[in-house]
């Protein structure tokens, strides 16, 4: 294929004006290469614009292997031990942001998430990386001097393309399915696709007892899996109107999957059933008084109601055995969700290119040299809590290095 004469001619184009594409950007240009972004929005990085509640949760002090999941977990610890937080701490302290730790690591900015698209932007600038925005990608085919992309700009032919558009989360700020086609159309194998960090929910009817909770939260245990896949995280959890959210469960939708319980153990460090037998004989408060000194007393009142139990019982008027019952309820609640709120809601996507594909050290796609996907596109999905920025950036760093 003789590529189009009129093409512009560039060494690297990234597809994705995103945190992994902007960071591969600056990285490739300021190696020299002359690069160019394209982005189907109007405006750069909305994700980054409207995560941790504007303020960016952009890295995490402790993000390591074991906080990302992924198909072959051996794969991202490449690139995530050559570009480290503390790499990105160094960027973002030359450009004086300001910035500050929340809980287990979480790092955001204390001013506004516009501070890190800055950053990143300035970081394009000094490699003289250039845009088109917004602009679309009809077409990607492979020549013999490299890729000829087709673009609502006219044609642009590059020696290396880096897919950096990342999953199907929040469609509303402009999520597609680019980086699969692409996969799909060089045969490269897909892990599905699944919303992950995600609210989930449940049937209306067994939901109703629960919708006067809507809006109380609570430090919770929280877990799913067997024995060999169980996975457990103490984190806050939020009733809403249609199930269960709040960075607890979040966690752990990137581990549950459909038809799977649920496990919520309400008050971690208490062992209920022991502190409702014992009470007995040391108190006249029935079981709602009681329980409401461990729990919101909305919360009592839900949950009682929902197992069956009379509030309004004396603690010293109820057998054992059902005290041993209702501490065993509320120290393993257990549930299974219907379903999650979806991509609508979900703040990542699960799955994506199957790092089998890819080369770890540089994210290049091992059958098709000079092409790269890097980000959310790849099935490397980090925990809540900075670790996707982390990955962004280190897959971007891998890389820009090499393109």
């Amino acid at each position: 294929m003789a590529h189009d004469k009129q093409a512009t001619q560039y060494d690297v184009v990234v597809i994705g004006a995103g945190a992994a594409g902007m960071m591969c950007a600056s990285v490739a240009g300021q190696r020299g290469r002359r690069v160019l972004v394209i982005d189907h929005a109007t405006k750069l990085a909305e994700k980054i614009r409207i995560s941790g509640g504007g303020r960016c949760n952009f890295t995490n002090l402790h993000a390591g292997p074991n906080n990302f999941l992924s198909e072959n977990p051996h794969f991202c610890k490449s690139a995530l031990s050559r570009y480290t937080p503390q790499d990105f701490l160094n960027l973002i302290k030359r450009y004086k942001i300001a910035f500050h730790e929340k809980h287990k690591g979480q790092l955001f900015c204390d001013e506004s998430a516009e501070d890190i698209i800055r950053m990143l932007k300035a970081e394009c600038d000094l490699g003289k990386v250039q845009w088109r925005m917004p602009c679309g990608v009809s077409d990607i085919s492979q020549g013999e001097q490299g890729f000829l992309l087709q673009t609502d700009q006219g044609p642009v032919s590059a020696k290396s393309v880096v897919i950096a558009t990342g999953g199907l989360s929040i469609p509303k700020i402009g999520a597609t399915d680019f980086s699969y086609r692409i996969a799909k159309q060089f045969n490269l194998k897909i892990v599905d696709p699944r919303p992950a960090l995600v609210p989930l929910t449940f049937e209306a009817s067994s939901w109703e007892p629960f919708v006067p909770l809507s809006g109380i939260s609570l430090e919770v245990d929280i877990e799913t899996g067997g024995k060999k896949d169980k996975a457990i995280f103490r984190e806050d959890l939020l009733f809403t109107h249609r199930g269960l959210s709040g960075p607890a469960v979040l966690q752990i939708s990137s581990f549950w999957h459909s038809g799977q319980a649920i496990r919520v153990n309400l008050l971690p460090e208490v062992d209920l059933a022991q502190e409702l037998v014992d009470a007995k004989t040391s108190t006249k408060k029935n079981l709602a008084n009681f329980l409401a000194s461990y729990l919101p007393a909305r919360l009592v009142d839900g949950l009682l109601q929902a197992h069956g139990f009379d509030g309004n019982l004396k603690i010293a008027d109820m057998q054992d055995k059902r005290l041993r019952l209702l501490g065993e309820r509320m120290n393993r609640w257990e549930l299974i969700p219907n379903g999650s709120e979806g991509y609508r809601k979900a703040e990542v996507t699960r799955g994506g290119v199957d790092t089998r594909e890819l080369s770890q050290q540089t994210m290049e796609v091992k059958q098709v040299p000079g092409l790269y996907f890097v980000g959310e596109a790849v099935d490397v999905t980090g925990w809540l809590g900075g670790f996707n920025f982390q990955w962004a950036w280190a897959s971007g760093v891998a890389a820009g290095q090499v393109v």
